[in-house]
């Protein structure tokens, strides 16, 4: 039987209005106004255009009735309070959700859209309508925390996603792994003590939140080993994301036999992101992807969700989320990365030493996940 990919996406995303400012500060005093905001809509644009023009869209499953996430589901992550006060500024015309993260009005609904495009993806692959599927969702959400919005992001849409499918579907192992260049903070606050949830963040290191993201922070509880951070060294390139997802991530994976696959997709990691400083390229997402729908097929019957995160550069943003969906649709849609050859010749690009010992210490935490039958 053939496999069908979803695709997930709604013009009111683009809606999202982050302001003006330079990259990530607002601006006022010697901060030039009228600059856009490092998280505006142009790279989520440009990522459904080229699959747009790339005629791969049209083969795919396209979902466009999405349920925005309700007020409930949202609590099953945030508190009430935060949710309710995110609504009452976004009606008064916008504000800043706690750390950088600044909206207009009608964010909130647009919020709630983001949230639901997760879940309604999640509940057409659990319903077997669909096998995978790629939501390109803004804002994004996994720097949100339960009381207070961080680093652009309003509401925790894995952690909302991954709580609330489990209530309705029953599921019980769900694995969410995050390889934005950004620790994934408010996913691992929000599963922390969590047994039944595999969270898993390759990640630069001591970046952003500067404070998280560390490779002894691996849960409490009965939670405690169900946590891991693999930080990379700034610099890090192909060979690091792919010896990270050979040594820690399958083998995780392989312990922990999940139901459901979720993964946060940034591409800030990529060689020419204005926002970090790694230098992975269009081979590595379509490498690390490919390795965890093997992953999915093995354990869970192909089901993975992907939900989009960050990724910066407007020009090669576009290439690593074609490369993405091309890998979860098995689709070729003969465009080649026309960057490849620049990222991919950059020194370093190969496993250095250094990487590989940060690595190996994440790789020796996955004895502590209890083996599960698959």
């Amino acid at each position: 039987m053939k496999r069908k990919t979803g695709y997930l996406f709604d013009e009111s995303y683009l809606w999202h209005n982050t302001g003006s400012g330079a990259a990530f500060l607002p601006s006022g005093g010697a901060i030039q106004p009228d600059q856009p905001h490092a998280e505006n809509s142009e790279t989520k644009r440009r990522i459904e255009n080229l699959l747009s023009v790339s005629g791969i869209k049209k083969q795919l499953h396209v979902l466009d009735d999405i349920t925005p996430a309700t007020r409930d589901e949202l609590c099953s992550f945030h508190t009430p309070e935060y949710v309710d006060r995110i609504k009452a500024m976004s009606d008064a015309g916008g504000g800043d959700a706690g750390e950088l993260t600044p909206f207009a009005g009608g964010a909130y609904e647009i919020a709630c859209l983001s949230a639901g495009g997760g879940l309604t993806a999640g509940r057409a692959i659990l319903n077997n309508e669909i096998d995978n599927a790629y939501v390109l969702n803004r804002p994004p959400g996994h720097h949100a925390e339960a009381d207070m919005g961080r680093g652009f992001c309003i509401f925790g849409n894995g952690v909302v996603t991954a709580k609330t499918l489990r209530k309705e579907f029953g599921l019980g192992r769900i694995a969410i792994i995050d390889y934005d260049v950004h620790h994934g903070n408010g996913t691992q606050k929000g599963l922390y003590d969590d047994p039944d949830t595999l969270v898993i963040s390759l990640h630069q290191y001591q970046f952003y939140p500067a404070d998280t993201g560390f490779i002894d922070e691996i849960g409490e509880g009965k939670g405690k080993g169900y946590n891991i951070n693999i930080p990379l060294p700034p610099g890090s390139g192909h060979g690091a994301y792919v010896h990270a997802m050979d040594e820690v991530v399958v083998p995780a994976l392989d312990r922990f036999a999940p139901e459901l696959i979720i993964v946060l997709s940034g591409f800030d990691a990529g060689g020419i992101d204005p926002l970090g400083r790694n230098m992975a390229h269009t081979e590595t997402y379509r490498e690390m992807i490919g390795k965890m729908k093997l992953e999915a097929e093995k354990h869970c019957d192909g089901k993975m969700l992907v939900l989009h995160e960050g990724g910066y550069s407007a020009a090669y943003t576009p290439f690593c989320g074609l490369a993405v969906v091309e890998t979860l649709s098995g689709i070729d849609s003969g465009i080649e990365d026309p960057f490849l050859g620049i990222i991919s010749g950059m020194g370093m690009q190969d496993l250095q030493p250094h990487q590989a010992e940060m690595i190996a210490q994440s790789a020796a935490l996955v004895s502590g996940i209890a083996p599960r039958k698959t």
